[in-house]
């Protein structure tokens, strides 16, 4: 194959790759931070300004900056956004437009994973969307006609000449190649988009210069995308709680994105680094109930020794920080001679070619990216990017070596919702509105029922607020599920851990009640009985009725006297200004929710009590120090109402 052809200007690139491939392109992107989106952006405009061209987007996970609306939201969210992404952050224009019902005709976009609220009643979304294990996606699109790939790569030059890492997204990309090699199907067009600021990772996702067709590097490259990092609270730290004492050392972990996980991570740190505490957590929060008993059986109390190894589709900042404490360091070698020996612990764990980490994308912070960077320096072998049918299934030619290397597995896994009967519902609604996407949730619950001592592990939030009232998560029954009843493992909420394997129907209904809302016990209790599924004669426990958030506050009170539990666990991206506006803010948008919470809010406008520490560079933050005019005199009020009756963070 010859030299990949290189530019420095986005719009030559796009108007090269119209005139090689022609009117009609079928474009596969990588899901996440992997997206080049100037050069997409580049493609779309040519499309829109031409009818008779079209532009057919096989994606996932179209990253978009969050649009505050007008009012205070703004005020707090614009300055941040900027700050945080830079002012020359490039959205992806047709994710946008989605959102905006206003895609034009000729272009569709066909993703596997949204992100996750952006897109619901968005109507060419939800009719376009691929509902696929991500470990299925690259067979699934290798039947279609692609054209062309395009993927932000890092670059370096070696004395063998230039090499690229795909970094962040080797999950389809090796995949989807492979397929379609397989199929006899045309190699796609394949464009790589160098950023000077990807972290350049060898192994699996390191490929030769002549696998691309055109490099691509522009004179600007607006800065990656980095999540904010979210608040976690009382109800989400007893669910990392529980879930922590569930991992064993010596084990594989998986986990997600978000504040659950946040709460795991943290929870996972507390165990190793203060271990009393941590015990004194749990008791409070269980006495000896059977989650401390499947602790016992399954997981574990004591500081991890052997450590864990990481296999998990995304590698998240939850993983740097296991790493920095000495919990992620069990090494796996891919060969199955020195896995075995390894296991055996007849193996030098400085032995060359051991990693700690696999994953098949990533995404986070700057600081996760300057990690995964500085990591790669030191040890390369640590993290292993590599195609997601190597993270994300056992089956095929390294099944006996990836099960050997997941021994000890904990898959943890978020859901929105769980019924009675143990299947779970993680990301879409009974009407077919779809939030996020399968991705590789199903891959993982089913793996842990393929491993001999693997645990799948759903954390759910036991309660939401809906238009301002309390809602169970905990359902008799829904009209849809991401995971079926069968694969029913352990589910976690901030009330214990339910485990539902092997259990009759009637014994895992009586598992979930156990670690619901006490609000809600009689009613669902009632709903399995009149539908046969509990025992008449059933009665709920007294000690269930305590499972209400009052008794969770009080349970985990001394540890947040203590500062074992803050705010933010892993990091925060606010300023001390905005750190106290954010549980002000929250507190305006609760009480605006219900009448009852307006006249709440009517009440501290009109008497806003005693000035409290650091109101007045809060409200210099939000623009509102010298109000103009009375609707910010009035801004300025409610602001400073919201101070005084929220607590900082």
């Amino acid at each position: 194959m010859p030299p990949a052809t290189r530019l420095d200007d986005t719009a030559a690139c796009a108007q090269l790759i119209a005139d090689r491939l022609g009117a009609h392109l079928c474009v596969a992107a990588p899901l996440g931070l992997g997206k080049p989106h100037g050069l997409l952006n580049a493609l779309y405009r040519l499309t829109v300004a031409d009818p008779a061209r079209s532009l057919t987007i096989y994606t996932a996970l179209s990253l978009t900056r969050p649009q505050p609306k007008p009012g205070l939201e703004a005020r707090f969210l614009a300055p941040f956004l900027e700050r945080h992404f830079g002012a020359d952050y490039e959205d992806l224009e047709y994710a946008l437009a989605e959102q905006r019902h206003a895609l034009p005709p000729n272009v569709a976009v066909h993703e596997f994973y949204l992100q996750s609220g952006a897109l619901l009643h968005a109507p060419r979304a939800q009719r376009d969307y691929i509902s696929q294990n991500y470990t299925h996606v690259a067979r699934d699109l290798a039947a279609q006609d692609v054209n062309l790939l395009v993927q932000l790569v890092a670059r370096r030059e070696t004395p063998e000449g230039v090499r690229y890492s795909l970094s962040s997204n080797p999950d389809l990309t090796l995949d989807f190649l492979a397929q379609c090699a397989r199929a006899g199907k045309p190699r796609p067009l394949c464009v790589a988009v160098v950023h000077p600021d990807l972290p350049y990772l060898s192994g699996h996702a390191e490929v030769a210069a002549d696998f691309f067709d055109m490099e691509l590097v522009p004179a600007r490259s607006p800065r990656l995308f980095a999540l904010p990092r979210t608040p976690v609270g009382v109800a989400e730290y007893a669910i990392g709680l529980n879930a922590s004492a569930l991992v064993k050392d010596g084990g594989c972990l998986q986990i997600g994105i978000g504040a659950l996980s946040d709460a795991l991570v943290h929870s996972l740190l507390l165990r190793q680094q203060d271990n009393a505490a941590w015990r004194d957590g749990l008791r409070a929060l269980d006495g000896e109930s059977p989650t401390l008993a499947l602790a016992r059986r399954i997981g574990g109390l004591e500081p991890f020794e052997a450590g864990l190894y990481g296999a998990s589709e995304m590698v998240m900042d939850g993983f740097m920080h296991l790493a920095r404490a000495g919990i992620l360091k069990r090494r796996s070698w891919d060969n199955l001679a020195l896995e075995k020996a390894a296991a055996a612990g007849r193996l030098n764990p400085a032995t060359p070619g051991g990693h700690y980490l696999r994953g098949a994308f990533f995404l986070g912070s700057r600081e996760l990216y300057a990690w995964l960077d500085a990591t790669e320096a030191t040890d390369p072998d640590a993290i292993d990017m590599c195609p997601v049918s190597n993270v994300n299934q056992l089956y095929g030619d390294h099944q006996p070596l990836a099960a050997l290397q997941r021994r000890g597995a904990r898959f943890f896994n978020t859901c929105m919702m769980a019924t009675l009967l143990g299947g779970a519902v993680s990301d879409a609604l009974e009407d077919g509105q779809v939030v996020s996407g399968v991705g590789g949730q199903y891959n993982f619950v089913a793996m842990a029922h393929e491993l001999d001592d693997g645990r799948s592990i759903l954390l759910l939030r036991a309660t939401r607020r809906e238009g301002g009232e309390v809602r169970t998560n905990i359902r008799f029954n829904y009209g849809y599920t991401t995971i079926p009843r069968h694969l029913r493992d352990i589910v976690v909420t901030e009330y214990g851990a339910a485990d539902l394997r092997g259990k009759s129907d009637s014994e895992c209904i009586e598992a979930m009640l156990s670690i619901c809302d006490a609000r809600f016990l009689d009613a669902l209790a009632a709903e399995a009985k009149a539908n046969g599924k509990l025992a008449p004669g059933f009665r709920i426990p007294e000690a269930w009725r305590r499972h209400r958030p009052d008794c969770l506050e009080q349970a985990l009170a001394p540890l947040r006297r203590g500062g074992l539990l803050p705010t933010f666990p892993l990091g925060s991206d606010f300023t001390d200004d905005e750190l106290r506006l954010v549980p002000a803010l929250g507190w305006l948008k609760e009480h605006g929710a219900t009448w009852r919470g307006r006249l709440a809010v009517a009440s501290a406008f009109l008497r806003p009590g005693e000035p409290v520490a650091g109101e007045a560079p809060a409200l210099e933050r939000m623009r509102l120090g010298k109000p103009k005019g009375v609707g910010e005199r009035l801004q300025q009020r409610l602001v400073l109402a919201a101070l005084r009756k929220s607590r900082p963070l």
